[in-house]
């Protein structure tokens, strides 16, 4: 029977050669099979960027039908449609930013990690301190960003200091 190929925008199959292959990926069907495909997956922002570019279709707005369909290249959308997605745009631009916010009050990891990063330098650079900008560091150390809480194996250089402190000596020759 020989080979088949299956093209997965268009559900079909055929014999597999080179004429065939290249005439079915050439086609009308196969392209517009596989720009509906790829519409699908875009997001309403995106539409309603495209939408508002466009000229309304005077065809499709009198008889209710263009013989072009979403291959036209006016649009076809009336202006109450036009409100729901800009409605819909903005309600997931909302949500994207609500949740933005509750999952970074603020900050993001990275400024936390170059803030630490000065912080530890500046020590290094000034000796031991011992006074109340260990406690203010201690207070600092310990207010890591939520997303770092989240992960299950810090790293021991990341997770916060116990409440108490470490406990251990600190030696002398070393510091």
């Amino acid at each position: 029977m020989g080979r088949r190929y299956y093209c997965d925008y268009c559900d079909r199959s055929f014999q597999d050669n080179m004429h065939n292959r290249k005439k079915h990926l050439f086609g009308v069907q196969h392209h517009r099979a596989k720009k509906a495909w790829y519409d699908y997956f875009r997001d309403s922002s995106a539409i309603l960027c495209d939408e508002q570019l466009k000229k309304p279709c005077r065809k499709f707005l009198q008889k209710g039908i263009c013989d072009f369909g979403p291959n036209c290249r006016f649009s076809h959308m009336s202006e109450e449609d036009m409100f729901h997605l800009q409605r819909q745009v903005e309600d997931e631009r909302r949500l994207r930013e609500d949740a933005v916010d509750r999952r970074m009050p603020g900050r993001c990891v990275e400024d936390w990690l170059s803030r630490r990063e000065k912080r530890r330098s500046a020590l290094g650079n000034q000796g031991d301190l011992k006074d109340k900008d260990d406690s203010e560091e201690v207070q600092e150390e310990s207010d890591i960003p939520p997303q770092l809480l989240s992960v299950h194996d810090l790293p021991p250089s990341l997770l916060p200091p116990p409440p108490s402190g470490w406990k251990g000596k600190v030696n002398s020759e070393w510091g």
